[in-house]
């Protein structure tokens, strides 16, 4: 391993260790607001430590509040990119929880984590997004239930839009990209198959810089509308945007 990614490993477990004593010391006594705020400086600063820059995609739509964001899903970074810009309450899947630190720190971040085909835990966390989107606050989930190679969206799952029609508020698309100097898709964030999270950020801290985009799309009014409909219309946006093909459902 090269001295230089030694040093910034180091300097990520340190900054990890910190947002740990942040969430144990700080998050019990301050508002949504405050946290809103650390959580978008030291996801901000993370990235800037594994060489991740971020940037809105231009001619996104502004993001809301008080709504659902869907978003495909490429890699772990994608929850860190999004709280860099936009903090939210993410509904994610159960296998994060286990990654060393980072799921601790992403659980203490305010992510739900779900079982796959646990329907129970489905239904517990569906009625704790309505309550958390019924006080205003913004929820996340990726509809995809597993990361896809860039260049590809799976199928949306559309079981959690209704949590969406049941508050009454707007889904709201974010299309994720991670780009290398010369514009096209980089080679080291894909987070599929049998790469584990911590072969993952060696090939991130090994690779050249990466470029993030989040473009943000027009939101999706719910009323009177299907969790189908809201889950095909979200993937058909999200797709445009990435400019690649809509999957068959």
């Amino acid at each position: 391993m090269k001295l230089s990614t030694i040093f910034r490993l180091a300097r990520v477990m340190l900054h990890v260790f910190k947002g740990m004593a942040i969430c144990a010391t700080v998050f019990p006594w301050i508002g949504q607001e405050k946290r809103n705020g650390h959580i978008r400086r030291w996801s901000t600063k993370l990235l800037r430590m594994c060489n991740v820059t971020v940037e809105q995609a231009a001619g996104s739509a502004p993001a809301l509040e008080h709504c659902v964001v869907v978003a495909n899903h490429v890699s772990w970074l994608d929850i860190f990119v999004v709280h860099s810009l936009h903090p939210s309450h993410f509904v994610a899947k159960a296998e994060i929880r286990s990654w060393p630190l980072a799921g601790w720190l992403a659980e203490k971040a305010g992510t739900v984590f779900i079982a796959r085909g646990n329907r129970r835990d489905l239904r517990h966390i569906f009625k704790g997004l309505v309550t958390s989107l019924e006080k205003g606050e913004r929820v996340a989930f990726f509809p995809e239930g597993t990361t896809a190679a860039q260049g590809s969206l799976l199928p949306f799952h559309a079981n959690l839009f209704e949590a969406a029609i049941d508050a009454k508020v707007p889904v709201q698309p974010f299309a994720l990209t991670y780009e290398d100097v010369n514009g096209g898709s980089h080679p080291s964030v894909d987070f599929i198959g049998e790469t584990s999270f911590a072969e993952s950020i060696m090939l991130i801290l090994n690779g050249p810089p990466v470029k993030a985009k989040l473009a943000i799309l027009p939101a999706l009014e719910t009323q009177g509308a299907h969790r189908r409909e809201l889950a095909e219309a979200s993937h058909k946006a999200i797709a445009l945007s990435l400019g690649v093909p809509a999957a068959t459902p």
